[in-house]
């Protein structure tokens, strides 16, 4: 049995150690097919992508110019495994910031090695950004969080945005350190349950990002990008494109521009769907339920394919 599907890319915070034998993509990792894959990778990274994925140092996994090629590998291997193994048509797609990509990648848009040396650059320019931090608030409206941003932003070195509107319970803000502890206790003083500092010095999503948006400009120029042949639901515009030419400019503003992942979901509630989120780990599923969704599956579910297979 055929059956349509909308699939989604998970994006940086769902690497782990060892995620190809736990998310059940060994095999297909193993196999010469996606060799080559692998084999670019590593060269990108300068370490056995393989090895490094599987036995670690997961200080390694959790830098940020490694942690995006290897997952955009892991998702890839699992998309493969997905298509090859179930008779299934992705009618939409979307990912999660990086998980955009993947995206890409899947819907025919640009080749997996475009896409590794892209991301890979991508993260090194987001670590040369200036220092900063992100912290996810929980329980506070995001347009009560988003005028906090601004009254705790006091100019150019001392900013604040909403970066992830990822359900109606959790937005992560974004910036210069300084300006993100003032919002947390602003968030707090106006009814928040919790502000969490994310464990990271990189202020993804927010205007310290602007310089490297800038440089990766370049690199996107390098790419001929082809019309994706399945419609993806872009992070900035919560919309398909009409022209390949418009992908480039909607991948340099993600990177200084929220992740509108409330409306996609939203809009992913308009198409009776199964969803997918293909990937490692369930960060996506959690997220899902969060904004009120169900009918949705991880293929890094040990019983994924027997659930799927199900599935109707």
């Amino acid at each position: 049995m055929s059956f349509s599907a909308f699939l989604a890319f998970p994006g940086q915070g769902s690497q782990h150690l060892s995620m190809l034998s736990d998310g059940g993509i060994m095999d297909i990792a193993l196999s010469k097919e996606f060799s080559h894959a692998i084999e670019c990778c590593s060269d990108l990274i300068s370490h056995d992508a393989f090895k490094l994925i599987e036995e670690g140092p997961e200080e390694l996994i959790n830098l940020t110019s490694i942690t995006q090629p290897l997952l955009l590998l892991c998702s890839y291997l699992h998309f493969n495994k997905l298509i090859n193994s179930i008779n299934i048509t992705p009618t939409y797609l979307a990912g999660h910031s990086l998980g955009e990509y993947a995206a890409l990648v899947a819907s025919n848009s640009i080749s997996i090695m475009e896409a590794l040396k892209l991301v890979r650059r991508r993260g090194e320019l987001m670590e040369l950004a200036p220092n900063g931090s992100m912290s996810a608030i929980m329980g506070l409206e995001q347009n009560i969080i988003a005028e906090i941003c601004v009254t705790a932003s006091n100019g150019p070195d001392s900013h604040v945005q909403c970066a992830n509107l990822n359900s109606p319970n959790q937005t992560v803000i974004s910036g210069h350190n300084d300006a993100v502890e003032r919002a947390q206790e602003l968030c707090t003083s106006k009814g928040a349950k919790r502000s969490i500092k994310l464990k990271v010095s990189i202020a993804s999503h927010s205007m310290l990002m602007k310089d490297a948006a800038n440089q990766f400009q370049q690199n996107l120029n390098d790419i001929q990008f082809n019309m994706p042949d399945t419609q993806i639901i872009h992070n900035v515009s919560v919309d398909s494109v009409s022209l390949p030419q418009d992908i480039p400019p909607l991948l340099v503003s993600q990177l200084y521009s929220p992740v509108r992942w409330v409306e996609t979901c939203n809009f992913i509630s308009t198409k009776n769907l199964p969803i997918i989120e293909c990937g490692p780990g369930k960060v996506l599923s959690g997220l899902f339920k969060a904004n009120k969704l169900d009918n949705y599956y991880s293929t890094s579910d040990e019983e994924f394919y027997e659930k799927i297979n199900n599935y109707g």
